[in-house]
């Protein structure tokens, strides 16, 4: 495990301490004391606590660590706004790992329409943060996937096998009854959003940094997949207007196209049809690889607050010949 982590923090160029502590004549651990980032996800270890080593820094390693690499699709208000709430909301506390239910399943085949047939839809979790599920329900009308975020990140993504080799539209619908307090889409430790849309994509990684080969090789090593070469995230904020675009505050190959803002379309459902190839050129000032993943994510652990969104239906179609 040492040589993992310690290979692992050397791809990032971080520092971490080793805290050598002899147990039965064996070394453990190493305790990480620097800030790891990764695209919308922090992890912070405050100045290493000496007294605290063993299996339990060995995990904690383990886990920031792990979390660099958790998100692979690619991680401001004065306060909470609501809008007259539909629902009750007890927001579940999740500690184990999530899997997707029957229901779920069923509620993605109709909902998420995409060319893949080889895969489903499914729950992502992210190491270290709590996750809450994505529930089928029915909200204002419609048949939705709910998620009442409490201090927690939630994905559902689907993978393209094979990779689709050019996307054309796609549509989809949100709704949400708060935003995060003080969310700033732009800011790395504040960069929470209740609804996001997520692209992945391929492209010619000859270009990338050799700071971004070196993230991609670490989540190759700890996940198994390499980071994409491009994601773009249609969003929600409080803070930008629509049409603004937003580089991610850690890299570059994650930016943002806000759709809607501000708090008053609130509790009401908001359709989008997108030219994903011409917000893809806008965005990125190039033309889209093949498209690797979809993905929805609700996430209010940097902000530590609470809100709920609903995705409806969603339909993503080919370029056409």
């Amino acid at each position: 495990m040492n040589v993992c982590l310690q290979r692992a923090c050397s791809l990032l160029g971080a520092r971490c301490v080793p805290v050598v502590k002899s147990v039965n004549r064996q070394a453990c651990a190493l305790l990480p004391c620097a800030s790891f980032t990764f695209p919308d996800l922090t992890m912070t270890q405050a100045p290493c606590p000496f007294q605290s080593v063993g299996a339990r820094a060995a995990t904690r390693a383990a886990a920031v660590c792990l979390a660099l690499a958790g998100f692979l699709s690619g991680c401001a208000s004065k306060g909470p706004v609501s809008a007259p709430p539909a629902e009750t909301f007890d927001p579940p506390a999740l500690s184990t790992p999530p899997e997707e239910s029957a229901g779920l399943r069923r509620a993605a085949q109709r909902l998420l329409k995409t060319p893949s047939t080889q895969t489903g839809w499914t729950v992502f979790p992210m190491p270290g943060k709590t996750f809450t599920p994505f529930e089928p329900v029915h909200h204002a009308g419609r048949e939705a996937l709910r998620v009442q975020a409490s201090s927690s990140v939630s994905i559902l993504r689907q993978r393209m096998e094979p990779a689709l080799p050019a996307v054309g539209r796609l549509s989809f619908a949100w709704t949400a009854d708060a935003l995060p307090p003080t969310e700033d889409v732009a800011q790395g430790r504040r960069d929470d959003a209740v609804v996001r849309v997520l692209l992945s994509f391929d492209g010619d990684r000859s270009r990338l940094s050799p700071r971004v080969h070196r993230l991609s090789e670490m989540s190759r090593l700890l996940t198994g997949e390499d980071l994409p070469y491009a994601t773009l995230v249609y969003v929600w904020s409080d803070a930008h207007a629509p049409g603004t675009v937003l580089n991610n505050s850690r890299t570059d190959r994650v930016r943002k196209l806000v759709l809607d803002s501000g708090t008053h379309h609130l509790g009401q459902w908001r359709d989008h049809e997108r030219d994903v190839r011409a917000d893809f050129v806008q965005v990125f000032g190039e033309e889209p690889g093949p498209l690797l993943s979809v993905a929805l994510m609700t996430d209010t652990d940097n902000t530590r607050s609470q809100a709920q969104a609903w995705y409806g239906a969603l339909r993503l179609l080919p370029a056409a010949p």
